[in-house]
């Protein structure tokens, strides 16, 4: 038996460009926002190098960069200067969610706007639905819920992505905005959301830290790989237009199992526990930053995501351009 060459194909650049399988390409990334109340300044999360809190003034300024680096599509999360029971900013008309999606769309009305639906941000505790004593009640967080996305179709939204995880929320939101009139309107379904270590800087971005206890009686078990797959059919039967996993790195086989269930574009969060691990050892000299970006990425579509929501976005871009 004579012994297979596999290095044939390894041996220049071109050959490997000519036989690589994957690729990252600029169109499949989404880039967070965060866009606070009552600042006049932008603010550099602490646990995230890089990544800041903006305010209404001086959103169009970032949002100029992410367009002229070919960036086609943002993620909104806001901060409100009052919080309360319910959330009521996260559905206000002058909430600032609302207000930065006008802001977007009349200077840029190419850019594609993701509304991110919950309702961590808005409230006093900090969880993501209504609660009854000190439990997160489903069925009153759901019409809720669907309040805040209507407004955010109304202000001009083009995606809604709810990650609220209470069961039955693609169905009540999808009614919702096909009955005021927005049945054009996909639905990005944060469908498989595990309960992650990785979420602590981005409780600093979004200042959404529960007040009390955990999200875990809403958000799954991240041992559970069958559970995943049964919360991705129910959210599409119930009508979600993408599938996303968050996070991506620990649950790159859940990508993948996803990928041979489902014909629906697939999205890997790329959280924040996950670039500050990067950003951290970058900073100490352990790793190159660039490289392990870029492998970190390819990962991730390899396993069969189609978009990602990344922090990495505009770097990666920069990279992407250095080796045209």
């Amino acid at each position: 038996m004579i012994f297979k060459r596999h290095r044939r194909l390894r041996g220049s650049d071109a050959l490997r460009d000519l036989v690589r399988e994957t690729y990252l390409q600029t169109s499949d990334l989404i880039y967070p926002l965060f866009i606070k109340e009552d600042i006049e300044e932008k603010q550099e999360v602490t646990s995230m190098p890089g990544v800041y809190q903006f305010p209404l003034n001086l959103l169009l300024i970032e949002v100029e960069e992410i367009v002229n680096l070919g960036i086609k599509s943002v993620i909104l999360f806001g901060i409100p200067k009052e919080k309360d029971e319910i959330g009521s900013q996260a559905s206000d008309v002058q909430g600032i969610v609302q207000r930065a999606i006008r802001l977007i769309k009349e200077a840029y009305p190419q850019l594609l706007v993701i509304a991110d639906t919950c309702l961590c941000e808005f409230t006093s505790h900090g969880h993501c639905g209504l609660l009854k004593s000190d439990q997160v009640d489903n069925d009153s967080s759901l019409a809720r819920l669907a309040e805040v996305a209507v407004s955010q179709a109304r202000a001009g939204a083009d995606i809604i992505a709810p990650s609220n995880a209470m069961d039955g929320f693609v169905y009540v939101i999808r009614q919702a905005l096909d009955e005021a009139g927005f049945q054009n309107i996909p639905i990005m379904s944060y469908a498989i959301k595990f309960a992650s270590s990785f979420y602590g800087p981005f409780r600093d971005a979004g200042e959404s830290a529960p007040a009390f206890g955990n999200r875990k009686t809403y958000q799954m078990d991240p041992a559970n790989r069958l559970e995943a797959l049964r919360e991705a059919r129910s959210d599409e039967e119930e009508g979600a237009d993408f599938l996303m996993v968050k996070p991506a790195l620990a649950f790159l086989d859940i990508i993948r199992d996803l990928r041979g269930q489902t014909q629906l574009p697939i999205v890997a969060y790329n959280v924040s526990g996950e670039y500050a691990m990067i950003k951290a050892a970058s900073q100490q000299g352990w790793i190159d930053e660039k490289s392990v970006v870029l492998e970190t990425l390819l990962g991730i579509k390899r396993a069969g995501a189609d978009l990602i929501i990344t922090y990495f976005a505009k770097d990666l871009v920069r990279y992407l351009k250095e080796e045209e």
